[in-house]
């Protein structure tokens, strides 16, 4: 590795304010930002890293708001007094030099005791009571998350062999690494898609302004011969909401080898459109396809039998409103409200994808206002929500076929309550007057609040799940810098080096960690002990800790703030010697 490299590596792997890197390389030995404890001495302090200006810059910590104190003795005359103005005082002597300055933190409440180390708080019980009981607790995120989460980021992180794919260019525009989301089209082919009336193809590209990912959304075959359409385009890249894919960029390419038309937008990994998750199965439709079905000779549909739940499709009116609620009050119109251009992601949310595609393609250069018909496409979407709406409640997407309606609507009526069917009533029925997608808010009525609630809890769920990941980066931090301390070959020509000294001490803490057994001479292997352990090295409390050398034959009783105080120089002298200072 070249000089550099070591050098950037050090400063960003190890640059934990509580870790000992160069944020508080100048604390003395003794010195826990963590524990909140003061220093035994420290001959380089300045008045920059005074005790006041420390307390002030630092993170807070509950530790803060005790009596300063240090590892293992008291600071020097510390001591307060008030003042005229009725404020604390504090006087502190470090290392011969005296400070002044004014407590600013909170006083202490009577009896209160923090504890010295980090610690993991036990499961909030809004949040334990809402989950299944474990067997034992869990330091680490649930299993379902995690596996979400390492699913979108595969699909984030996949190529494609260029040599097995080679209709799909290197570069379009300033987006590199395209992969197909779906199927290409096969290159003879000529019928066009059933909703934008163009071959159309979709790729997850890298932008290289960025770095980041997004969806091509490509129009075969399209040429733009009028910019004007470029107006509705800046109106969609305003429009930020989260149950709509935001539309980035607008450019027209010939990277494919003909006139194409490339919309950029957001990606979501793992998104799968509604079509695919609701009406993909065959025999939803079998209500609508036997002739028995509303005929007397059979019964009729069981109740909730291969149905959605009414929740859900609640949950999906909310969301689906609401968009549109935000897209009419910019002026637009969706046009693309259809189960193939709505996206799931997780296990209820909803994003309205590939809005916009309609208003360039079918951009009339003649019409002198663009948002001249826009109030009829509103109208419009009012419609197609209500043919999902009803598809979504007869889990078919035959129940919206015009000789179907009638049967659909009895289908709704004995499963469902009658707001939902009044909603369904009111969106597909011709009014006199312009409807607008408020006039849904009274039928949709408390259910706001279940949604809300829902999402909210879901909030808490996961909330809970980032807080039993907040240490981690912490703990790897300081095992990556015992990784770089043990065992090491040689240092400074000095083959010893790491088994000599307070590398010694660290190498036997090191079996204290990972490599205890049992009486019967089997593997103890318990993460609560490592995790601890790791803890109280960070904070460097004063208790006592007895390493044994692997002969058996010495016994050395060491406390966490020595064995911290070993830790820290000796990945200093690697640092200093790794930027060249040795």
């Amino acid at each position: 590795m070249s000089q550099s490299n070591i050098s950037a590596f050090s400063q960003a792997l190890f640059s934990h304010p509580s870790m000992g890197g160069p944020a508080n390389a100048g604390l003395a030995p003794g010195m826990s930002l963590s524990a909140g404890s003061s220093p035994l001495h420290s001959p380089k302090i300045t008045p920059h890293t005074s005790p006041a200006p420390r307390r002030r810059s630092h993170t807070p910590n509950p530790a803060n708001y005790m009596v300063p104190t240090s590892a293992s003795t008291p600071v020097t005359n510390a001591v307060s007094q008030p003042s005229a103005t009725g404020q604390v005082i504090q006087k502190e002597t470090v290392g011969g030099t005296t400070y002044f300055y004014t407590d600013t933190t909170p006083a202490p409440l009577t009896g209160m005791v923090f504890p010295n180390y980090h610690i993991y708080p036990p499961t909030a019980p809004h949040v334990a009571y809402m989950q299944p009981k474990a067997n034992a607790p869990s330091f680490f995120m649930a299993d379902e998350l995690r596996q979400e989460l390492i699913n979108r980021h595969l699909i984030t992180m996949a190529q494609i062999d260029q040599a097995d794919m080679p209709a799909v260019p290197t570069e379009v525009d300033s987006y590199h690494s395209l992969f197909p989301l779906e199927p290409l089209p096969p290159p003879n082919r000529i019928q066009k898609t059933s909703n934008f009336g163009y071959i159309t193809s979709c790729y997850k590209a890298v932008n290289s302004k960025d770095d980041l990912p997004y969806c091509l959304r490509r129009i075969h075959g399209f040429r733009l011969v009028n910019t004007k359409c470029m107006v509705l385009v800046d109106m969609w890249k305003k429009i930020q909401h989260s149950n709509i894919v935001t539309l980035r960029e607008v450019f027209t390419t010939k990277a494919f080898g003909e006139h194409s038309l490339v919309f950029a937008y957001d990606f979501h990994a793992g998104g799968e459109t509604m079509m695919s998750r609701h009406f993909n199965d065959p025999s939803a439709d079998a209500y609508f396809t036997k002739r028995k079905w509303g005929q007397h000779d059979g019964p009729l549909p069981r109740q909730h039998a291969g149905l959605l739940p009414e929740s859900l499709i609640w949950a999906y009116i909310v969301q689906l409103s609401s968009a549109l609620r935000t897209i009419h009050t910019a002026g637009l119109a969706c046009r693309v409200m259809d189960p193939t251009k709505i996206l799931v992601t997780g296990k209820t949310r909803l994003r309205v994808n590939c809005v916009g595609v309609f208003d360039v393609l079918t951009f009339d250069n003649s019409q002198t206002n663009p948002l001249a018909l826009m109030a009829q496409y509103q109208q419009a979407d009012l419609i197609s929500l209500g043919k999902v709406v009803l598809a979504l409640a007869c889990n078919s997407l035959a129940g919206i076929q015009r000789e179907n309606l009638q049967k659909a609507m009895e289908l709704v009526t004995i499963n469902y309550s009658s707001d939902l069917k009044n909603l369904i009533l009111y969106l597909l029925t011709d009014q006199n007057r312009l409807r607008s997608v408020n006039d849904i808010m009274p039928m949709i009525g408390a259910r706001f609040y279940t949604q809300l609630d829902a999402a909210q809890m879901r909030n808490d769920v996961i909330e809970e799940d980032l807080a039993k990941e907040v240490q981690n980066g912490r703990l790897f931090r300081l095992l990556a810098k015992l990784g770089t301390i043990n065992e090491r070959p040689e240092f400074q020509k000095d083959p010893t080096w790491s088994e000599t000294g307070d590398r010694y001490l660290l190498k036997l803490f090191r079996d204290h960690l990972f490599h205890q057994v049992t009486e019967a001479g089997t593997p103890w292997i318990d993460l609560s002990h490592i995790i601890s352990c790791l803890n109280k090295l960070d904070a460097g409390v004063p208790e006592k800790i007895s390493l044994i050398s692997r002969d058996e034959k010495s016994v050395l009783v060491v406390t966490y703030s020595d064995l911290k105080r070993c830790f820290e120089n000796t990945f200093q002298e690697l640092v200093a010697a790794a930027n060249g200072q040795l």
